[in-house]
């Protein structure tokens, strides 16, 4: 990706994207990670499906929370099935809070994020 500027984190990675975004631009990436807490997958699919091609910002977080909420499915579909993994439902939970929540700064501080645990699977 040219005309990045690429910072590692223990808990993501932090991008700085080639333009500067404007407010609303912030304020929907910031509201991409905030509403996958609470209503999983929708926010993050809806958004991305609305702005893909109106905002290259506002796309590239709703597909990295799309993403992320897709691969933390499949944990939780892992946990599941697993007769062990239901004492470790919570871990998940955890994660996604954690994540979520950097997400959200990173988008007010104008910056891409990249999930750590993310199986990128929407391009």
């Amino acid at each position: 990706m040219s005309g990045l500027n690429d910072n590692s984190d223990l808990l993501g990675k932090e991008i700085t994207p080639s333009y500067t975004p404007d407010g609303d631009e912030r304020t929907i990436a910031i509201l991409v990670h905030v509403l996958s807490i609470f209503f999983w997958i929708i926010p993050a699919l809806v958004i991305y499906l609305v702005k893909k091609d109106e905002s290259t910002f506002v796309a590239d977080h709703a597909r990295e929370a799309l993403n992320f909420q897709i691969t933390l499915s499949l944990l939780y579909l892992g946990l599941l099935i697993s007769i062990i993994g239901w004492v470790f439902l919570w871990v998940p939970w955890v994660i996604q809070l954690v994540c979520c929540i950097l997400g959200a700064i990173r988008a007010s501080d104008l910056k891409l994020y990249r999930y750590p645990m993310n199986w990128r699977i929407v391009k």
